[in-house]
Parts: structure tokens; sequence; C-alpha cells
């Protein structure tokens, strides 16, 4: 699956955190301070270098209200990797993140939910430190407690770790998509005779 180079990307958290800032912040490096409550559902794409690849990330934001949680299994389905965004002066968005993670492995039940490209994103850093209500420790133990899921804290307002962040997404999911073969298909099945194998993969 090496060949892989569309990568679908879900940004999930509570409503007003700054999904749709930070995918804007990364896609079109722009941020407005005026609020807009994200209806249902909205991407975008931005092609990326990952390791010398050059990859599409296709990021569907959502809202976060609850009477839109329930999205259905189509929007979830196929995605490659999934952000968890909260604020990190808002409490309740960080409590939150366990019901949207559970919510995510539900909906789009990926075959290897324990090794799933998931990453946390503590955003709105950029306010006062006097605001803050989640440490970045407090934050890390939570990932760990999850599988080690990468943690990052940004500011899409100030552009910061916003780039890096997606970097890493991105990466993580390509390394996932790599490993999967090795657990699904025998490796008979490739239809391309060019294609020529991994060297020193999986010669089982």
């Amino acid at each position: 699956m090496s060949g892989k180079n569309l990568l679908k990307a879900i940004i999930l958290g509570d409503s007003g955190v700054g999904k749709t800032s930070l995918m804007n912040q990364y896609v079109n490096k722009k941020f407005s301070n005026q609020y807009k409550a994200t209806i249902g559902a909205d991407f975008l794409t931005k092609e990326v270098m990952v390791d010398d690849k050059l990859i599409t990330i296709q990021i569907w934001d959502t809202a976060g209200q609850e009477r839109f949680q329930s999205l259905g299994v189509a929007f979830y389905r196929g995605a490659d990797c999934c952000m968890l965004v909260y604020d990190v002066n808002n409490m309740k968005s960080f409590e939150t993140l366990d019901n949207w993670r559970d919510e995510f492995l539900v909906q789009a039940s990926p075959k290897h939910p324990e090794s799933f490209p998931f990453i946390v994103l503590g955003n709105k850093i950029d306010l006062e430190e006097s605001k803050r209500q989640i440490s970045q420790k407090r934050a890390m133990a939570w990932c760990q407690s999850k599988g080690n899921i990468p943690y990052f804290e940004t500011s899409a307002k100030e552009a910061i770790n916003v780039e890096q962040a997606f970097q890493q997404i991105a990466r993580n999911a390509l390394m996932q998509e790599a490993d999967v073969p090795e657990f699904n298909f025998p490796p008979s099945v490739s239809l391309d005779a060019e294609q020529k194998p991994d060297q020193g993969d999986c010669n089982c």
C-alpha cells in the first residue's frame, strides 16, 4: 500500500476549541477572529511533502455541537488519522476528549483501533497563562494513558506548532498504512507486475 497518497484526516473536539481555525491556518495560512460555527462538516485539501513523498491530506472539520455529533458512519469511514482538539483554557473541552475518541472508534471502526493514528492538540496557547486550566503535564499524562498519542500545544492565531502537528499526523498515518498489508493480504495479491516488493520488509 505504499502507493497511498490521499490521507483522510478528521478533526474532532468541542464547539469553539478552534478546529476550523487550525485547519484554515494550516491550509490557507489565515486566521480570523470571527467565530462562525461549522454546520455539519466541511473539508479542505492540502498537498504536502512527507519524507520525500507528495501526499494530499483531506482534512474534515466537524461541528462540535451536540446536535451534529452523530454525523454518521459515512463521515468517519475511511479516515486514516484523527486529530482531537481541546482548548487549554477550557476544562470541559479537555474532559470530553475521551468521548470524542470513543465516538470515533465506534463510528470509524478501524481494523487496528489500538494503534490507530490519533494526535491531541491543546489549542489557544496564545491567551495569557493565567487563563490556562489544563497543564501540559496533565494533557501528556492523558495521551500516555491512551497508548502514547502524540501531543502538541498549538495556536491557530499565531501559527504555533500547527504545521508540525499536521506533519506528524500525516507521517504517523503513512507509517500505519505501510504496516497494514503485512496483516491483511498475502504478497501474491499484487496486481501490478511492475511493482517491486519493499526491500527487506515482509517475507511472509
